[in-house]
């Protein structure tokens, strides 16, 4: 596996680049991560920087009544849920550290900070390892619906595997320095052509060696 994953992150960073890393606040990351939950980046988008906007601190969120931070989020759509889902991970947050900070988790073993993350109200695997790795450059691969769908479909991990069965499947097949260039590939192919509706087989730079396609298809190009 560690062959054909390889194959593929060569020809998916011939094809999109390299991204160049975000690295930010980890608390905003992973307020800005529950706000994508469900919705577009342009949606989530909007509704982080209304609650940034209206609330000075984190500390103000917390203390602010849930229907007021739901309705600033409006725009992020489920805002009941993630106004609730906000408050109670900065509240576990707050009483596991006694401040509104996660920057010791660049300290921590990758294991132990992804688990202190997943321990909070409301945070998965996915959403742990998008606070490690795009707030804290950590190693962390999230696992969305795109990131599944190519990874099954290109036979890189068995098909009923569960996202966090993939992240330690794809972690362990590459160096730490490529987990992020692989997510951000893998994101984009999902997006753009391995699509859950129709994929875009006849022009993806996979198609050679893809079992969904057999490897006798022709060698795609662009």
């Amino acid at each position: 596996m560690q062959d054909r994953l390889r194959w593929a992150l060569d020809r998916l960073l011939d094809r999109y680049g390299s991204a160049p890393p975000r690295l930010g606040d980890p608390l905003d990351e992973l307020v800005a991560t529950i706000l994508s939950q469900n919705t577009s980046d342009r949606n989530s988008g909007r509704a982080f920087r209304a609650l940034k906007a209206r609330y000075p601190r984190w500390e103000d969120v917390l203390a602010a009544p849930p229907e007021e931070v739901a309705a600033t989020i409006r725009s992020g759509g489920l805002a009941n849920i993630k106004a609730k889902r906000i408050q109670q991970a900065l509240a576990g947050v707050l009483a596991a550290r006694g401040a509104l900070d996660l920057g010791f988790l660049a300290d921590l073993p990758l294991e132990e900070a992804r688990r202190w993350l997943a321990s909070l109200p409301g945070v998965g695997g996915k959403t742990a390892s998008c606070v490690l790795l795009f707030a804290l450059g950590r190693p962390a691969l999230p696992v969305d619906t795109h990131v599944q769908r190519v990874a099954i479909r290109f036979g890189l991990a068995p098909r009923r595997s569960s996202p966090d069965q993939i992240a330690a499947i794809l972690e362990g097949a590459i160096s730490p320095a490529e987990v992020y260039d692989l997510h951000m590939c893998l994101i984009r192919h999902g997006r753009q052509f391995c699509t859950a509706g129709r994929p875009r087989c006849e022009v993806c730079v996979l198609a050679s060696q893809c079992p969904k396609i057999g490897v006798a298809a022709p060698e795609a190009r662009g």
